[in-house]
This record gives structure tokens, C-alpha cells and sequence, in this order.
């Protein structure tokens, strides 16, 4: 198939609705001038002259389906008692995000990870250091437990659910097994963006690793068509899934389904290598593009050419980005 002939497929997207459970979080960029060398210490003064708010995490998962299905998508998370919480809520809901289910804790922080980067007449901004506010733990049995009932309350109300997995300690195992059985109990598929601990998600409808992360649970390299395959068959297998999305970089993707009871693998090419300029996101953009297209009804092998599509589009840019369905299929017809 075409890239072009995507295109009668992209507005289904706009169809499902869908929940993000996960570990939201908000990526706040601080911009300087640099002045001069401070006398108290060997540091530079910056001149203050911009900050910026941006979601990121699950958070930005979020923000990509937002703008894909014009604002279907609810957040499920926790927040602190603090000033960042309040951003991250205020923000979500400007990015057409309900977050109407999200849960104060405040026995935690809410994720932030503060970027200082400055600049001068002779060279490009550069980052100078990076301070996170964040509380790993995971979720105390309070906290738990409401995060548990908001999804019993809610998760009949949604096609999909999309978790978004950063480690920080929202996605327990309580959570992600009643998740499951909710789903199952509603026919609601479950897609899983996850890093490493990938069997604490067995049983979910597909997930969506990218190489590294794969064969490490796998424990091989995937050097070849044949390790690539038997990585596939493995995941499926020992996770009991419908499908996996496994994202290889530069080169592209590679879909693994159930057929008549053997492994079919499907493998594309990226779509865009010549103009990547930053990937930060691009997962999230992936994983939001692929849940929506599945939870619309459309092959794995088409929801995966729209994920590739999409991120061909967001590694343009710096930081994260998020597309629309006209954005894409503006990038058909071009």
C-alpha cells in the first residue's frame, strides 16, 4: 500500500475515544541571555527572557491523541498538592484534555523536569543543566485504590486505553491487571507504551517497544530478519498479546500479529531519515496515532503505516510536537 491511499483511512482516527493512564508529567524550558560571570561564584548570570510550559511523559501521549481525535481523550494520573500541579491540570485542559479523573496525591511531587538553557551573540542556545522534581515510588494504597475506581467508573465510557509507562510509580501492577479486566469486561482495547518490565503488561492487546528495549526482554540482539521475527514471536508468546509494534529508528517499523496460529510479521520503512532534527516525543506520537487507528477498526499494518507517517512528522521539529489529521494528510498529498 501507498502512502497515498492511507488517506481515506486518516479521519477514522478522529473516531474512538480514549483514556491515558499513566505517569503525567510537565516539561517547563527556562531561556536566558548569558550576561556575565557572576562575583559570588565561577557561574554565568543568565538575563531571563523566556519559560515555557510543555507536557510531556503520558502527559504528551495525551496531548497527541488530543490532537489527532479533536480532544477525545481523558488523562488518569496523579498530581501534587503543588504550583506544578495546577499547571499541568490547567494545561492539559487548554490542550482539550479532560482531567476531570486525575488524582491529587499529596504525598507526592508533581513531575517536572526544568530545562535552563542559554544563549549568546556567538552561539546557538545551548541546555546548561536540568533540575526534576519527582517522586519514584509507587503509589501508596490510598492513592491506589481512587486511581482503581475512577477506571471501574469510567473505562466503559472509552474505546481504548492508551498506558503510558515513565517509571515513576503511577502504573502499579493493581493498576494495570484492573485495567485489564476492566477492559476485557467492556471490550475495550488496551495498548501499552512500555520500556523495560514488560511482564507486568502480559495480557494487554498490544504494546509498542522500540529494539533496545525488546532485546532486552528478549535477551538477543536483533541483528537480522530472523532474530527481528523470533523477538516478535517471543513477545507475543510469553505476553500473551494480539500485537506488538516494535520501533526500530532509522530503520522503521515492524508489526507482529496472530494468523491462522502462526507469527506474521509486516516491516515499513521510516518514512523521513534526511530531516530529523529531534525524536524527543516521537514514541508518544507513535503509540497515539497506532492506538487510535486500531480502536477505529483499521489493520494493524494500516495503523502502523499512520504511526510512521506521524512521526516522520514530529522528528522535524524540536522538542515535543504533536500532528493533526490534516497534517497528515497534507504530508500525502505532498
Amino acid at each position: 500500500m501507498e502512502n497515498r491511499d492511507l488517506i481515506k483511512y486518516i479521519d477514522r482516527l478522529k473516531e474512538p475515544k480514549i483514556l491515558v493512564i499513566g505517569d503525567f508529567a510537565l516539561d517547563e524550558m527556562i531561556y536566558g541571555n548569558t550576561e556575565r560571570i557572576s562575583r559570588e561564584a565561577p557561574v554565568l548570570i543568565l538575563e531571563h527572557y523566556e519559560t515555557k510550559k510543555i507536557l510531556g511523559a503520558a502527559s504528551n501521549a495525551a496531548n497527541n491523541v488530543s490532537s489527532l481525535n479533536c480532544g477525545k481523550v481523558s488523562a488518569l494520573g496523579v498530581y501534587g498538592d503543588d504550583y506544578y500541579g495546577r499547571e499541568l491540570l490547567k494545561i492539559l485542559e487548554e490542550k482539550n484534555i479532560k482531567t476531570d479523573l486525575m488524582v491529587m496525591d499529596k504525598t507526592r511531587k508533581t513531575t517536572t523536569k526544568t530545562r535552563i538553557s542559554g544563549s549568546c551573540n556567538q552561539s546557538i542556545t545551548q541546555q546548561i543543566v536540568r533540575i526534576d522534581r519527582q517522586t519514584k515510588t509507587p503509589l501508596n494504597s490510598e492513592i491506589e485504590a481512587k486511581v482503581i475506581e475512577n477506571i471501574k467508573k469510567s473505562l466503559k465510557d472509552f474505546d481504548g486505553v492508551i498506558l503510558s509507562d515513565y517509571h515513576l510509580g503511577c502504573l502499579t501492577q493493581n493498576i494495570i491487571n484492573e485495567t485489564i479486566a476492566e477492559a476485557k469486561k467492556h471490550n475495550v482495547l488496551v495498548i501499552a507504551d512500555i520500556q523495560k518490565d514488560m511482564k507486568k503488561y502480559k495480557g494487554v492487546y498490544a504494546i509498542t517497544p522500540n529494539q533496545p528495549d525488546s532485546e532486552k526482554q528478549t535477551g538477543f540482539f536483533i541483528k537480522d530478519d530472523e532474530t527481528l521475527y523470533k523477538a516478535g514471536e517471543k513477545l507475543l508468546k510469553e505476553l500473551d498479546l494480539e500485537k506488538v509494534l516494535l520501533t526500530r529508528g532509522e530503520n522503521g517499523m515492524a508489526l507482529f500479529e496472530k494468523e491462522n496460529g502462526k507469527t506474521v510479521c509486516k516491516k515499513i520503512p521510516a518514512y523521513n531519515k534526511k530531516e530529523v532534527f529531534d525524536v524527543t516525543g516521537a514514541g508518544d506520537t507513535v503509540v497515539a496515532a497506532f492506538a487510535l487507528g486500531l480502536c477505529a477498526g483499521l489493520e494493524g499494518e494500516i495503523a502502523m503505516k499512520i504511526g510512521n507517517l506521524a512521526a516522520s512528522i514530529v522528528i522535524r521539529y524540536f522538542g515535543c510536537h504533536t500532528v493533526t489529521c490534516e497534517d497528515l494528510k497534507e504530508e500525502i498529498k505532498i
